[in-house]
């Protein structure tokens, strides 16, 4: 049995015709899935909104600078060891003997057009890029934003900082100016103070005895191909990590561990980062055009008979070099071999240490606190009173082996001995620290109990009263409900106890010594916190309230001396001070 189909129109079906835009939208996404590719990244992600998120930005788009300027400068550069005779237009130069890297860094700085400009907007940025990474890490560091499961992306922050770190010195050395050949020279030292395989790495390096001729190709290679790849490889990974796991938010009302408050991606968010990124570039480019850094004609092409007196490395190298600078001449001879302390120690082992216990930090503290949870709410520092002193110390470590990189430096300016300050850097890196550690607890902790006493008695307004016994008190004032949110929200610290020792036979428990030592550092990091009222706490403490409030209203002291209503919180529009003689 067969059926008609039949239809009630009357002309032949046409076909629409196509959008341009819309037709060249679908051929694409046949063939590259960007419809799936949006709902697995929508644009409509939202981001919350704060000003300590901002960090990270100014890190990207310093990088972003640094691909435009490093482009440019690419077509002048020439990265080659091999000795021209300079014919340029600085004048106190021309006919002496130099590298062409060297050569052609002057070359890009008086003839190329805007070429000083695009050198120091390079150096600037780098500079920038490298103290924005290190602020953004902080301020993760502070807040907690490094705990589960954001672990990985901060292990990813670090090596991006480490390789930040590597870059700069890379891009550095590649004017092959005396200072730079001074770093360079510092390097090789570093290198040969490594146990049985120095000199061999050494040669490897330089092509031969220091300096050769092929380390400043090397580096450009490095400097421009494999270390930015690198970086581009982590950033692109360290994006999709932020989007996959969400981004972190400040504690507030409507908040939670399961949403984010924010604006959408776009148009919003975009529009703000675009503009954002115009605001970095233009302070930038401020900065290149009237802050000179690196002026290498004044220092000369490198060699290695010479060495520029006062030499300083860039900031971010401050550290190394305080290390290398106080560290006592400790050397030891075994089977004909010399092994120096003096370098190995503060060039390489106590830097690669600091690294470790930073990328390491995350799983050592839950590892002593135990906790295994999610966490997208970001902590107050007063409310995690030992990692903030524990980088209230960091920071200070940091800062004296930077003034320790200067001694030479801080004996001439402020007439001092040069063998005086080596000596208090070498005990005030061990003392300063903990002192820094001790005051920052403290004071996290006093901010605690002032924050629980601003939840169970109120906010200070600043009024006094006077009862009809003639006593004086402060009158307080209940907290917004906003405020007190984010002031309880937290979770409460709980200690570790540990596990008994041994079982009922007398026999060590399994790893016992490993789990007392957990305890007590569990003890260490929490005993001494302020927890957060409890419910109870914050019901008797409202009902006191609300009585002393009732007192007030019952006796007539609930009225306002005159003037007090001009304390900022009240609308004195239109009032008259009372003038009585």
């Amino acid at each position: 049995m067969s059926t008609s189909i039949t239809t009630n129109g009357t002309k032949s079906a046409t076909v629409a015709k196509g959008n341009k835009a819309g037709d060249a939208a679908t051929w694409a996404d046949e063939r590259l899935g960007l419809a799936k590719a949006n709902k697995l990244m929508s644009l409509r992600k939202v981001f919350p909104d704060h000003w300590s998120f901002m960090l990270g930005e100014i890190a990207l788009w310093s990088f972003v600078i640094l691909l435009l300027t490093g482009v440019f400068l690419t077509l002048w550069f020439k990265p080659s060891m091999g000795e021209v005779s300079y014919q340029g237009s600085y004048d106190q130069l021309r006919g002496i003997q130099m590298s062409e890297a060297y050569a052609s860094t002057l070359h890009i700085s008086f003839d190329v057009r805007a070429g000083l400009l695009m050198r120091q907007m390079h150096h600037w940025a780098a500079m920038l890029f490298i103290a924005a990474m290190l602020v953004h890490m902080m301020r993760t560091f502070l807040t907690g934003a490094f705990r589960k499961p954001r672990e990985l992306n901060w292990v990813i922050g670090g090596l991006l900082l480490l390789l930040g770190i590597l870059e700069g010195f890379a891009g550095y050395s590649l004017p092959d100016d005396l200072l730079s050949g001074t770093g360079l020279r510092i390097a090789d030292g570093l290198v040969k103070a490594t146990p049985v395989l120095g000199s061999y790495m050494s040669f490897f390096m330089f092509g031969g005895e220091f300096p050769g001729d092929v380390i400043i190709p090397r580096l450009y290679i490095a400097h421009v191909l494999l270390i930015p790849g690198l970086l581009l490889a982590l950033i692109g990974a360290h994006m999709l990590l932020l989007v996959y796991h969400k981004h972190t938010q400040w504690p507030g009302p409507g908040r939670t561990e399961n949403n984010v408050v924010g604006e959408p991606l776009m148009p919003i968010y975009m529009a703000k980062a675009g503009g954002f990124f115009f605001m970095v570039f233009g302070v930038v480019a401020l900065m290149g055009g009237l802050m000179t850094i690196n002026p290498v004609w004044r220092f000369g092409p490198y060699n290695p008979a010479e060495v520029t007196a006062g030499s300083q490395p860039d900031w971010y190298m401050g550290i190394a070099e305080g290390l290398l600078r106080i560290m006592p001449g400790w050397e030891t001879h075994i089977f004909g071999i010399t092994m120096s302390w003096n370098i190995f120690l503060p060039g390489q082992i106590g830097p690669i240490a600091l690294f470790a216990i930073v990328l390491a930090y995350p799983f050592l503290e839950q590892w002593i606190t135990g906790d295994k949870s999610e966490h997208h709410l970001l902590q107050r520092p007063r409310n995690a009173p030992t990692r903030t002193a524990f980088l209230a110390a960091m920071i200070t470590l940091y800062g004296l082996l930077w003034a320790a990189g200067g001694n030479d430096i801080l004996a001439t300016q402020f007439h001092v001995s040069l063998n005086a300050i080596t000596y208090f850097m070498r005990g005030a890196i061990f003392v300063v620290p903990v002192i820094a550690f001790i005051l920052a607890k403290r004071w996290c902790i006093s901010l605690q109990r002032h924050d629980n006493d601003k939840l169970l008695h109120g906010y200070e307004t600043g009024i006094i009263m006077r009862s009809p016994e003639g006593g004086y008190s402060e009158r307080h004032l209940p907290i917004a409900d906003a405020r007190a949110y984010k002031l309880t929200a937290r979770e409460r610290d709980e200690v570790y106890q540990g596990v008994n020792g041994t079982d009922a036979n007398g026999v060590d428990a399994p790893n016992a010594r490993v789990d007392g030592l957990r305890a007590r550092l569990s003890r260490a990091w929490f005993a001494t916190n302020v927890q957060k009222p409890t419910v109870a706490e914050l019901e008797e403490g409202h009902h006191h309230a609300e009585a002393e409030l009732e007192y007030e209203h019952a006796a007539g002291l609930d009225h306002q001396a005159d003037g007090h209503q001009y304390d900022g919180r009240h609308d004195v529009a239109g009032d008259d001070l009372t003038h009585k003689h």
